[in-house]
């Protein structure tokens, strides 16, 4: 069998942690930052555990991640 693609974009935006659980950064900080709340983009600084629906496709993403 073949080897398999790692889809570029997602190894430069997600990394997997020891545990296998998927560790990225949060949307919606790069621009129409006045609309939203102080508490919404202090809780999106630095990177967050994805949620296991959207981890599973992220996986699928990076086979030898």
């Amino acid at each position: 069998m073949s080897k398999l693609k790692t889809k570029s974009g997602a190894k430069k935006r997600f990394k997997l942690t020891a545990n296998g659980k998927v560790r990225g950064s949060a949307a919606f900080l790069s621009h129409n930052l006045r609309k939203r709340s102080q508490k919404m983009k202090r809780k999106a600084r630095g990177t967050m555990i994805l949620q296991d629906c959207d981890a599973k496709i992220v996986k699928q993403f990076l086979p030898y991640g």
